[in-house]
């Protein structure tokens, strides 16, 4: 199973009643954080989340609100009690983003590695399969598109009919391979696993949909009403109708929102207006959690 938290769901500056926009996932034990605005630690706390366990860190992109609480989360995490190495993802440019960040706390108790993520690029960490595409916004921009894959069931007979000793079957079905023999040789067809779209800040774009397609959840930026689509065209950003209609063609299962406008002070105000387009369209405020299973 994998639980997703939306810690934070607000855009631009901090609200006095919502922290930034941020996504925390956690499997297996193992964290992942998309996007670090100012107060994030505090946010991914409040939400009941830890933060030494986060494994890796994957930026959108380098505007403030994404990126500058990157310092005081390192901090705290190091205060929690992590030590182990820390990878940091993001567009062209995320060494010297996160050099220049980390330069007021250059004495963490963890080695932090980069690792640049362009069109279609991917990476396996912890579980997680994460592959990165572009978006359309003012600056480079990459969403993720994040899946957690579940091996086929445990099948005796083709154990058997490989050779395969009985004392090796429960490392094999594990995902380990022992002195030549490989887990493809007690394991049957791979199941559904898990499958989570991530997107903020863009224009709406096919990308989106496509790497959403049957997903479990795209969680998407609805920065502003329709009334505001103007707003939304001059700054590079989306309305709540319109990532409903991103959800709508990718065939998802559920869409979230976050991303809200400071001019947005309630959101609940305008949820009519996604939810005629996708019936399953949550206005998610900050802490907003799901765990989303293995199906059957």
């Amino acid at each position: 199973m994998l639980d997703v938290c939306l810690p934070g769901t607000g855009g631009t500056v901090p609200h006095l009643e919502r922290f930034l926009c941020c996504c925390y996932m956690r499997y297996n034990g193992m964290g992942l954080l998309i996007d670090c605005g100012e107060g994030t630690q505090l946010a991914v706390k409040k939400a009941g989340f830890s933060l030494g366990k986060i494994g890796t860190i994957l930026l959108t992109h380098f505007h403030a609100d994404h990126c500058s609480g990157l310092p005081g989360l390192l901090l705290s995490m190091g205060n929690e009690g992590h030590r182990d190495p820390l990878l940091i993802c993001g567009p062209k440019g995320v060494d010297e983003i996160v050099k220049a960040l980390t330069a007021i706390c250059t004495e963490l108790p963890f080695r932090i590695n980069t690792q640049v993520m362009g069109d279609f690029d991917s990476l396996d960490r912890h579980g997680y399969s994460i592959t990165s595409f572009e978006l359309k916004h003012s600056c480079p921009c990459i969403g993720y598109d994040i899946r957690v894959s579940r091996s086929g069931k445990f099948d005796k007979e083709k154990a058997e009919a490989n050779g395969v000793p009985m004392k090796f079957w429960s490392r094999l079905q594990n995902g380990q391979s022992v002195e030549g023999y490989t887990p493809d040789m007690v394991l049957g067809e791979a199941r559904r696993g898990i499958h989570v779209t991530y997107a903020t800040d863009t224009r709406p774009c096919e990308i989106i949909s496509t790497m959403a397609t049957d997903a479990d959840l795209l969680v998407c930026e609805g920065m502003f009403e329709k009334a505001k689509t103007a707003r939304a065209k001059e700054s590079s950003h989306m309305t709540m109708i319109e990532a409903a209609n991103l959800a709508r063609q990718s065939g998802c299962e559920e869409l979230w929102l976050t991303h809200y406008s400071p001019s947005l002070p309630n959101p609940d105000e305008f949820e009519g207006e996604p939810k005629s387009v996708f019936k399953n369209t949550i206005v998610a405020h900050d802490g907003h959690t799901k765990t989303i299973r293995f199906a059957d």
